[in-house]
């Protein structure tokens, strides 16, 4: 029970960071001037400053759930000294002090009265909360120069992620028939798609290096007996799902989004902002399914439960 409730937290951290950081990422750079306003086009106030504190909440939980899944106290009194010595004298109290700091400047940064200096400073803190999640992976297990090369590798591959599921969900939102009253809202999800295309094709490069240089620094160079685990069926199932992914974006890039340019110029944008919000929310539950995966896989080995 404790170690599927472990998962859980780790699912939801990680969806939580991604969005923070991938939001506010998407707004500094498909999104200018008015439309960073928050409630402009995205409600990045309320989505902002309510990932930050769901993060905080998560990671104080996570915290009690690691130090009592390895000291074996259960009552907050007895726990409170291993708390203490995890937080304090560990990488990874240390990398969760760094998290909760971020979270609350992430938070804070929502206050900020220009939308722009805003959305940087959040994105900026959500990376940092982000990239903390490393230390709770696999690279924490390695030691000298190949620790810190897994870690850089890792936090690459954490940030890639939570740009595209960011940027994920806030096309979603934006291509919700509801959102689209105006020609100028249409314009902004048109120009959003158009200048997703540079960073969606850098952010799957990004994903596709790290993830096989992750693999080889996890189980090395052969497949046979990795796929005769459960930690091979379920890297193979995320490989699926990620290949699956890149034909709903390439769908995107190359169809829906100068469907919906062209649209917009006849007026007749409804039936191409319908088509590119239904890709958009397959390939969002197919990220977040490979998520719910990458939080299972850290918490086993490559050698383990072999079939």
């Amino acid at each position: 029970m404790s170690d599927s409730v472990s998962v859980a937290l780790r699912f939801a951290l990680y969806v939580d960071l991604m969005l923070l950081f991938g939001v506010a990422l998407f707004g500094l750079y498909s999104l200018k001037g008015h439309e960073r306003v928050s409630g402009a086009v995205l409600p990045f106030r309320s989505m902002l400053a309510g990932t930050a504190v769901l993060g905080a909440v998560l990671s104080v939980a996570s915290m009690v759930m690691m130090a009592s899944a390895m000291s074996g106290e259960t009552a907050f009194a007895e726990l409170r000294p291993h708390i203490e010595m995890m937080v304090f004298e560990t990488d990874v109290g240390l990398a969760w002090v760094v998290r909760i700091v971020a979270l609350v400047v992430a938070g804070l940064a929502v206050m900020l009265r220009a939308p722009g200096v805003s959305l940087w400073v959040a994105a900026v803190a959500g990376g940092v909360a982000l990239s903390s999640l490393a230390w709770n992976g696999h690279g924490a297990m390695d030691e000298g120069s190949r620790r810190y090369w897994h870690f850089t590798v890792d936090i690459l591959h954490l940030l890639a992620a939570g740009a595209w599921i960011g940027a994920l969900a806030a096309f979603a939102l934006m291509a919700k028939i509801n959102a689209l009253q105006t020609e100028e809202r249409i314009g902004s999800l048109a120009r959003a798609v158009h200048r997703f295309e540079v960073i969606g094709a850098l952010i799957v490069v990004v994903i596709t290096v790290t993830g096989v240089v992750n693999y080889l620094f996890i189980v090395g160079p052969k497949l046979d007996e990795v796929f005769l685990s459960t930690y091979g069926i379920l890297l193979f199932i995320k490989v699926v799902l990620f290949a699956g992914m890149l034909v709903l974006a390439a769908l995107n890039r190359f169809h829906l989004g100068p469907l919906l340019e062209r649209s917009l110029r006849n007026g007749q944008y409804a039936v191409a902002a319908n088509a590119l919000r239904r890709s958009v929310v397959v390939e969002w539950v197919a990220a977040v399914v490979i998520v719910g995966l990458v939080a299972w896989l850290g918490t086993l080995s490559p050698e383990m439960d072999a079939l």
